[in-house]
């Protein structure tokens, strides 16, 4: 699973830059409107969770696998059914959005409660998660009903958790050329 994640550490930054673009786009037009909101959370999640699929699907057997394909295939239903339905109300789109944050961020932290032998800061992981569990559990405790809070709690969440994942690709990028040098190992399919 860790080779897994070193060689193909630019699919976990894609899904950062995914996050941090969403972000931007959903502060800096906070006058957004819950239809907008609801395509771009739509195509965000979509994007997700093909990326995530595709990188389970390349990936060797195993439970963070099936984990990591659950947890694509969350992302690609959410984001059909927010695409399909785009008249949704702030209040669904927001409990739509919190379960997806919170299955995420367990995700996450089982993933790196399971590779915390193989991988050193597993601690980036963690956080990753705890940030997007947080939100989803801050989210279902108190909904927000205006549509702007809406758009800027969720591009908070997307910088914060989108940092966080470019982080910890870089770190397994890092690691994965470490361990190349340590055993002599060519990686010319590498970007």
């Amino acid at each position: 699973m860790l080779d897994l994640m070193t060689r193909h550490w630019w699919v976990l930054a894609l899904r950062g830059a995914f996050a941090i673009l969403f972000g931007i786009v959903a502060l800096v037009w906070p006058g957004i409107t819950v239809f907008a909101l609801v395509l771009l959370f739509g195509a965000y999640a979509l994007a997700d969770g093909i990326v995530a699929v595709a990188q389970a699907v390349r990936g060797t057997t195993g439970g963070p696998r099936g984990l990591l394909a659950l947890s694509g295939v969350a992302g690609i239903a959410l984001g059909i059914a927010a695409l399909a339905w785009p008249g949704i109300t702030a209040f669904i789109l927001l409990m739509l959005i919190a379960a997806w944050a919170v299955a995420t961020g367990l995700l996450e932290i089982v993933v790196a409660v399971a590779l915390h032998r193989e991988l050193r800061g597993e601690w980036l992981y963690v956080l990753t998660g705890a940030i997007s569990l947080i939100f989803g559990i801050l989210l279902f405790a108190w909904p927000v009903s205006g549509a702007i809070a809406v758009v800027w709690l969720i591009g908070l969440l997307a910088l914060m958790f989108g940092a966080a994942m470019v982080g910890v690709a870089f770190r397994l990028r890092r690691l994965g050329r470490t361990v190349e040098r340590q055993h002599g190992v060519r990686a010319a399919h590498r970007p």
